[in-house]
């Protein structure tokens, strides 16, 4: 039996999957934002109590929103800021009497979808989270592609492709990076630039639909850049697969336009990769983390 756990900026989720990645178990609570020895109590409480539920213990897996550094073993690139600069791997170990692995959440996503979901069967794999971020996670060939830095996938902190007349600045102190554009609330503040107008990104997409002639354009402005984004990765990893997930992954037409749009930019004369939308939707980033102890 694998658990995996979602560690989430607002609430902590555990799932438990059978060999056959069936779910057994589900159970969350809230996170205790800004308490790190809390945070730590409380994915050990999850585990214990789903033990005793199901009768049997189980190896764990956790996605945290950051990453492990590899010379230290500390917390990095942490949303959740009161994880950053500690030993969040060891001191879950310690805490439930085994080894423990951790991964980013975007590469848990990829590794589910990977593994049971949109993407099974593809040797290579990038998984791209457009949601309140934008991140990215790599598998190949049924594992999780780390990196000598732990960055592999952060494709959100590249400069966006392509020439821009604004290039908005990010929270890592750079401007212009992917996530500024094509995260929800990156595209809400395009449309804003461009109308004047402050309404989230599903308004816009509804809006579109019955016809809006400005969030039509502003979602065809979506569409270009994420085709520019996407057609850098697929001239560095050439993937089988890209899987979609957050909430701008519900956008049905992306599937059909951006592929349409990114041979200008791909050093090909086909481009056979796949845009798929994810299949298990907000369950993805917890069954990954289930999933980085993989089937014997």
């Amino acid at each position: 039996m694998r658990f995996g756990i979602d560690l989430g900026g607002t609430k902590t989720e555990i799932v438990a999957l059978g060999d056959d990645g069936a779910e057994l178990l589900r159970a969350r609570v809230a996170t205790p934002r800004g308490d790190y020895g809390a945070t730590v109590v409380a994915i050990r409480e999850l585990v214990f109590a789903a033990e005793r539920k199901l009768g049997a213990d189980g190896t764990v897996g956790v996605g945290i929103p950051g990453a492990e550094s590899r010379v230290t073993g500390l917390i990095k690139n942490a949303n959740s800021t009161w994880l950053i600069g500690r030993p969040l791997r060891a001191d879950l170990a310690a805490a439930l009497g085994r080894p423990v692995r951790i991964a980013n959440d975007a590469n848990c996503f990829a590794l589910s979808e990977a593994t049971d979901g949109a993407a099974v069967g593809a040797e290579v794999v990038f998984g791209v989270i457009l949601g309140t971020g934008v991140g990215g996670g790599i598998v190949v060939r049924g594992e999780v592609l780390t990196g000598a830095n732990a960055i592999a996938g952060e494709w959100g902190h590249n400069p966006l492709p392509g020439a821009e007349p604004f290039l908005p600045p990010c929270y890592c102190g750079r401007a212009g990076c992917v996530e500024t554009f094509l995260s929800g609330p990156g595209l809400a503040a395009d449309h804003h630039r461009a109308t004047g107008t402050e309404i989230a990104a599903e308004q816009i997409a509804a809006r579109a639909a019955a016809g809006d002639a400005a969030c039509e354009a502003t979602l065809r402005r979506h569409e270009a850049r994420l085709a520019r984004a996407l057609a850098q990765v697929i001239n560095i990893l050439d993937p089988d697969a890209i899987v979609l997930g957050g909430g701008l992954s519900n956008l049905e037409r992306l599937y059909d336009r951006v592929p349409r749009l990114w041979g200008e930019w791909v050093f090909s004369d086909h481009v056979a990769t796949r845009l798929v939308r994810n299949e298990h939707g907000d369950s993805s980033g917890v069954r990954g983390a289930a999933w980085l102890w993989p089937k014997c």
